[in-house]
């Protein structure tokens, strides 16, 4: 007897990064819409359709983006921000999910936090996110790796535009 695959799975993870940034320029990085796009929404590949970043209580951001070719899946990102308690704290509440020619295919739907705290002249950041995969537990992992990654092209940005 085969056991069905469930239709949602569940994960949690957490990401500790340490950067060598005070709490409230890693903040900014978030906050601010010039920053936040160049090392959150930008990459190598990556082709931008729109983007929009309301950064406030209550707020949403997103956009449509592609990475690599022509013949490659549109995806969408949908956030709302939940809560932000400047230097400290950001809580958002997003969904991803990829355009078809019937309409939206929503792949997860998270909820994440991003702590920062003080640590000597740096901040640790303590990113912990639940969501949960509509399409399959295979992208818990990587959307684990896919948030490393940020976290990597944050800490170039902090470093390559240090004030």
């Amino acid at each position: 007897m085969t056991v069905p695959t469930p239709a949602v799975a569940h994960g949690t993870f957490v990401i500790e990064r340490r950067f060598d940034a005070a709490p409230a320029r890693v903040f900014a990085a978030y906050a601010d819409p010039v920053a936040f796009r160049r090392w959150f929404v930008e990459g190598k590949g990556f082709t931008i359709h729109e983007w929009s970043h309301d950064f406030r209580i209550g707020g949403c951001s997103g956009g449509r983006f592609r990475h690599g070719g022509e013949e490659n899946d549109v995806w969408f990102n949908e956030t709302r921000h939940l809560d932000i308690v400047p230097d400290q704290r950001i809580v958002i509440a997003y969904v991803m999910g990829r355009e078809t020619p019937d309409g939206p295919v929503r792949n997860s739907a998270s909820l994440a936090t991003t702590e920062l705290v003080a640590d000597g002249a740096g901040t640790r950041l303590i990113y912990t996110e639940q969501g949960a995969f509509l399409e399959s537990a295979d992208h818990i992992a990587m959307r684990e790796h896919g948030c490393r990654e940020m976290l990597e092209g944050l800490a170039r940005d902090l470093e390559d535009h240090a004030r």
